[in-house]
């Protein structure tokens, strides 16, 4: 049997995530998270086969919950299940220490193919998105986003999709003032002067994910 952890901090999404595995008859929710603290925490106290794992979790999430996972438990498979679809940021959660990317608008049994392909050793990433990463290129060096951390991305991309500071701030659990932290840090880096660029910028590089 193989036995997970459910990441995701909406309700719903994880009720879902347990109908479908209820109908298998090798995988079981062994436990639900809905912070990214608590991954880490229930990781310490309980025994699980893999982590399904959404990035945009409030507390720790992104890259940054990836690698603390990857630390925690260095040889547990860690499959990211995100609404996004872009190659850039599967890309970037492998890169983390992810061992497999599926996105939301998966059917089903892409879900629990991966599950198990990542239960047996393997990797595994959305049919969708594998011509995507294998032929992901850049014009000279590596695009200045790389250089943010994994929570400056995360603003970058929900500031970038037209949610407010404070909105954002309530959906991470963090305050408005480390939001604006963030946001001012991430802007130095790219040399971003004010919303409309930050936007702009987000849109050319495909960074807006719904």
């Amino acid at each position: 049997m193989i036995k997970i952890l459910i990441a995701d901090g909406h309700v719903l999404v994880r009720c879902g995530l347990r109908r479908i595995i209820a109908a298998t008859t090798d995988i079981a929710v062994a436990d639900e998270a809905a912070r990214g603290f608590e991954v880490v925490d229930k990781l310490r106290i309980g025994y699980v086969d893999l982590v399904l794992l959404e990035m945009a979790m409030p507390g720790i999430s992104g890259v940054d919950l990836i690698r603390r996972v990857r630390a925690e438990r260095p040889r547990l498979p860690v499959l990211v299940f995100s609404t996004c679809n872009e190659a850039h940021v599967a890309s970037r959660a492998l890169r983390a220490g992810a061992t497999g990317y599926v996105t939301k608008n998966s059917d089903p049994d892409v879900l629990l193919a991966a599950i198990r392909q990542l239960a047996s050793g393997g990797r595994f990433i959305d049919p969708k998105l594998v011509d995507a990463i294998i032929f992901e290129t850049y014009e000279g060096d590596a695009p200045p986003y790389e250089v943010l951390s994994g929570r400056e991305f995360q603003v970058l991309q929900i500031l970038a999709a037209g949610r407010s500071i404070n909105d954002t701030a309530l959906g991470l659990a963090l305050s408005a003032k480390t939001i604006s932290t963030h946001k001012m840090r991430l802007m130095q880096k790219l040399g971003l002067g004010n919303n409309a660029e930050l936007m702009r910028y987000a849109i050319r590089h495909g960074l807006v994910c719904g």
